[in-house]
């Protein structure tokens, strides 16, 4: 075995505070932020059609309504719970998880998509004996309730049903925090007097995947606020950006970005829905967000639409070519030159996150053409969850940068290629999967996470993700085929929505069996038939067999695609967008 590679780690250059808990966070906002708005909230009465009302929310006010909710909910003798929340990204989620997390229990909370059947075994498995939803998961609520009263079924322990918003059948937070506020005025200080145990479990997330395989991963205070800690000191986050919530709170990086947009003391706004992404980009000036690479593909791809149907491309791509030759001299033109388009995306944008999966390259130069920077990270739920990220300072398009401070990072015994499994020691570790010692023990050793993810180093240190070891396809010649890495080369393709690379076994004959590189691609139709006047589906096949020849030529033979499936029919993905590889692989083999 070859000796580990150590991974450099981004230098701090911005200042921070590591804060204790989630309340003494709170405390730290409150009076460094004060009447600063922690969020901006849009508030209808009737229909869409009537113009919105917008109540700001100061830092104060956040600190004041995690205070009278959790007043609320001790009046109502729940503390020591355990507390499922399950809901769409909204203010009351934040208050939920926020008010959970000083010191009323421990939070468990579950993935908005969940199946009735996945969101009992979950409330099961973890214990939980309060359930917290919104008024889009009534009906997931009432059947658990209708559930419990079933003589033949096994019951969960939940034993309370709150609903964020008003429902008559159900006691909401409108209720709990009027109640919280009398037990204010009345002098009652239960709530204020909870302590929070930074080293004991807080948090417990379900990973990926159906409940029936979903490990449920502890995690403590400590674990989540040295990984907000560390972010703090690496990125370019600044009191006053506008931050839109688009990642699910219940997933690991939407809910530690959320914490730190709070430590920076930024206002965050919530979208209406994907098809309105654009319209809240402009009506909130949105400065800074944290997504996931289908998402800001997706943006991008739409830009570059609407420029090709303006018929601007030409001159487009003449004002990228020279302002990248001005920027080569010190002057930057980028946001001038690009107004119109930036003022499409509300003209404020910045700087995007993007995290989950690899985002492709020319994506990134793109968004970096018109003067938005973007910066890679990458994690895991394990880790609470970043593990290594880019910051302003070190980039390098394609990787995933260093190690964020204070995270020990390594390429476990790499290959003559250099390729070995990233291996992570620090603070924010887990402390385990959740009466899960088998899995746990496979995965720590001696404090070491192994993450299942295989990298390189580029030769000034950036790492570089190959693909999940789970994923690798190994041939009959023994070579190793990442499918990931051909994959970002079909995702560059301008028609191609998603693409998996696997592995099809050519032949049934033992003694000649291999495997075939499939890819399977959800193309663009109108884009087909717009740029490349592709309309049946031999035109359409006849393009993209062209486009894998290519890309076919510049690799090694044993690295060529053989097969391909077209479709546009979505592919199965989890709440981040990631393609459930697994799930769709079995539809044809």
């Amino acid at each position: 075995m070859s000796e580990d590679l150590q991974v450099k780690q981004l230098k701090p250059i911005y200042p921070a505070e590591e804060h204790d808990n989630i309340r003494s966070l709170l405390e730290y906002a409150a009076d460094t932020y004060g009447d600063d708005a922690a969020f901006i909230l849009k508030e209808r009465q009737g229909n869409r059609k009537e113009e919105p009302a917008y109540r700001r929310v100061s830092y104060k006010e956040l600190k004041e309504d995690v205070r009278r909710l959790g007043a609320g909910l001790m009046a109502m003798g729940i503390s020591n719970a355990r507390i499922a929340i399950i809901g769409e990204n909204s203010y009351h989620w934040q208050l939920a998880y926020l008010t959970a997390m000083s010191g009323l229990g421990i939070c468990v909370p579950l993935d908005k998509g969940l199946p009735y059947a996945e969101l009992k075994t979950s409330i099961q498995k973890s214990g939980c004996n309060i359930l917290i939803f919104d008024k889009s998961h009534a009906n997931l609520a009432e059947q658990l309730r209708e559930d419990a009263a079933n003589p033949v079924s096994t019951p969960t322990a939940v034993s309370e049903y709150i609903c964020m918003n008003d429902d008559e059948n159900y006691l909401c937070f409108r209720e709990l925090l009027d109640k919280g506020s009398e037990q204010i005025a009345a002098g009652h200080t239960a709530f204020d007097s909870l302590t929070v145990n930074r080293e004991e479990l807080s948090n417990l997330i379900f990973t990926s995947g159906t409940t029936s395989a979903a490990k449920a991963v502890m995690l403590n205070q400590r674990n989540i606020m040295f990984n907000v800690y560390s972010l703090k000191q690496s990125e370019d986050i600044r009191h006053g950006d506008v931050n839109i919530a688009l990642l699910p709170f219940h997933h690991t990086f939407g809910a530690t970005g959320q914490l730190l947009m709070y430590a920076c003391g930024v206002t965050t706004v919530f979208c209406d829905g994907l098809k309105y992404i654009q319209k809240n980009f402009v009506e909130y000036h949105v400065s800074v967000f944290i997504g996931v690479p289908l998402l800001l593909e997706a943006m991008y791809k739409k830009i570059m639409a609407g420029i090709r149907k303006q018929g601007k491309e030409k001159t487009f791509e003449r004002a990228v070519a020279l302002s990248r030759m001005l920027k080569k001299v010190g002057i930057d033109v980028r946001r001038k030159l690009f107004k119109d388009i930036l003022n499409e995306l509300g003209g404020n944008l910045r700087m995007v996150v993007s995290g989950a999966s690899a985002l492709d390259s020319a994506v990134i130069r793109g968004y970096e053409d018109l003067g938005v920077s973007v910066v890679q990270g990458y994690g895991m739920t394990e880790s609470a969850p970043v593990i290594a990220a880019e910051n302003m300072l070190n980039r390098s398009p394609g990787s995933i940068g260093y190690g964020i401070p204070g995270v020990d990072v390594r390429i476990a015994s790499p290959n003559e290629e250099g390729i070995g499994e990233i291996i992570v020691k620090s603070p924010s570790v887990m402390m385990g999967y959740y009466q899960d010692e088998a899995e746990t023990s496979k995965v720590l050793e001696d404090g070491w996470l192994h993450t299942g993810d295989l990298a390189y180093l580029d030769g000034k240190g950036y790492i570089h993700i190959c693909g999940r070891s789970k994923n690798v396809i190994v041939l009959k010649n023994g070579k190793n085929v990442y499918p990931e890495e051909i994959e970002t080369l079909i995702e560059e393709l301008p028609y191609v929505k998603e693409n998996i690379v696997f592995g099809e076994v050519r032949r049934e004959d033992a003694d000649d069996r291999d495997e075939v590189l499939t890819a399977k691609i959800v193309y663009d139709k109108d884009m087909m038939k717009d740029k490349y006047g592709a309309v049946s589906d031999e035109e359409i096949r006849k393009t993209v067999e062209q486009d894998i020849d290519r890309i076919n030529s510049n690799m090694p033979k044993y690295k060529h695609v053989h097969r391909l499936i077209l479709q546009t029919e979505e592919m199965t993905k989890t709440t981040t967008g990631k393609v459930k590889r697994h799930e769709e692989k079995k539809k044809h083999i």
